[in-house]
């Protein structure tokens, strides 16, 4: 069975297309600059190198034509006949308390996804562009809505309700949902495999930093608190949203500025972040270079960022009464050896200690690694997330009718022997290009070894 999975931003379409019998990558890409100049995609399919072709996109309906066209192409393409494709998983950022699982798409899902609008105002219309266009080419097939704050469902009313007016929440749901979901569920799952233990006796803090970004204290293999709130926008320090700030400031700017409660909304999420801090860079590269040449403005500026990390991590530890290992993941967290080394620093008393050298090494998509002590009695991994995955098989196991909430349904990245192959694949290149990175690389314990985990082949 083949699967196209969606991820529909403001201006971009990221797809998956994954052929379910055999396991593996089919092609994979993105559509940027939607309804704006210079749009293009870059697209890879299995066996043949990356494109970039050049089209004007002014809606996601072109960028959905363009991304038909590239995986039927009979040279870079993936499939001969868009027949091929069975079902298609879209990525819905907000599922509020009506969603505490994935769905098959109906009339009724569509009608609570426009209520929703509101509570993720830059994100949720943009997911629902790309399910009526998808539906528009794919009309025969079932479409499935992989919510992002299905996870955080779990987290207890301590977590997630704030100290405000109790009908805010009644009336209007106000309160913390969390983000960042199905990147969380592989990262766990993953981790507890490494670990080689139950996924529900294992607890973890999850760091997924990128330019959205988001902390998740993980205990007994469930959420049980997360940084970001009722939206996107609470939380850690970002690409281009402040995170945590004095609620009162934005009334102050008002005040002062006679800026519109619209204007402060579109500061607070397009112009704040690191973006804010440096006024130039979000590329956290950009600012490892400039700090490097010793920008003061870079150098604060990650200081601040991986601040805003450790108190979390601080925090969330104590929150679920110690966890067993810290994990990084997503594009900062992969590769971001010095935003990790700053994080950590000064944890050891906690048990956390991390090896300079083994972070400097991992710089990876292709393998989970670890990158703390041999004394550390934490464990530090960094494990490359595959959000594109948790939809995919999300999307098979509601056709099959085997799909239910992750406490009661075991994925196949939960087992000690799994394999990502394409991964695998391109690791080679990884080894030659980062030294000491062979040294790093963790798998699960082998299920002969006795590892406990229960998701293998149940000769543990």
């Amino acid at each position: 069975m083949v699967i196209l999975t969606l991820n529909c931003g403001s201006s971009s379409l990221k797809y998956q297309l994954y052929n379910w019998d055999k396991m593996e990558t089919l092609a994979a890409g993105i559509v940027e600059r939607v309804g704006l100049d210079g749009s293009f995609i870059k697209h890879e399919a299995s066996g043949h190198d990356e494109v970039k072709i050049e089209r004007e996109c002014p809606t996601h309906k072109e960028a959905m034509d363009l991304l038909i066209e590239s995986i039927l192409n009979d040279e870079y393409g993936a499939i001969k006949d868009i027949t091929e494709i069975k079902a298609v998983g879209h990525r819905v950022v907000h599922g509020a308390e009506k969603f505490a699982k994935s769905v098959i798409i109906d009339d009724e899902a569509m009608k609570t996804f426009r209520e929703l609008e509101q509570l993720a105002p830059l994100h949720i219309p943009a997911n629902l562009i790309g399910i009526e266009c998808a539906k528009a080419v794919l009309p025969d097939v079932k479409h499935c809505a992989i919510m992002d704050t299905a996870w955080h469902q779990t987290m207890p009313e301590q977590a997630y309700i704030y100290a405000l007016p109790y009908k805010w929440y009644e009336n209007f749901g106000v309160r913390r949902y969390g983000f960042h979901g199905t990147s969380f569920l592989y990262t766990a799952k993953r981790a507890a495999a490494l670990l080689g233990k139950d996924p529900f006796e294992t607890n973890l803090v999850i760091a997924h930093i990128g330019n959205g970004a988001s902390i998740n204290a993980v205990k007994n293999g469930c959420s049980f608190d997360t940084s970001m709130g009722l939206t996107p926008l609470e939380g850690l320090v970002m690409g281009t949203r402040s995170g945590d700030i004095d609620p009162a400031i934005p009334f102050f700017i008002m005040d002062k500025t006679g800026m519109s409660a619209a204007e402060v909304e579109t500061a607070l999420n397009k112009e704040s972040g690191v973006l804010g801090i440096t006024e130039k860079w979000v590329d956290r590269r950009d600012i490892e270079i400039a700090a490097e040449e010793g920008n003061e403005r870079a150098i604060v500026c990650q200081m601040i960022e991986s601040y805003r990390i450790k108190k979390y991590i601080g925090a969330y530890s104590a929150a679920i009464g110690g966890p067993d290992a810290i994990v990084f993941t997503a594009g900062v967290g992969e590769r971001g050896p010095i935003t990790r080394k700053l994080a950590l620093e000064g944890l050891e008393y906690m048990g956390i200690k991390i090896d300079d050298e083994k972070n400097k090494a991992s710089m990876t998509r292709n393998a989970e690694t670890c990158i703390s002590t041999d004394d550390s009695t934490v464990k530090v991994f960094v494990i490359p997330t595959n959000e594109e995955l948790v939809m995919t098989e999300d999307t098979y196991a509601l056709l099959e009718g085997t799909y239910d909430v992750h406490t009661k349904y075991e994925y196949h990245f939960e087992s000690c022997d799994y394999v990502n192959k394409e991964r695998e694949a391109g690791l080679p290149k990884d080894l030659k290009k980062w030294k000491g990175l062979d040294k790093i690389i963790v798998t699960p314990p082998a299920a002969k070894e006795g590892c406990g985990c229960g998701n293998c082949c149940g000769n543990c």
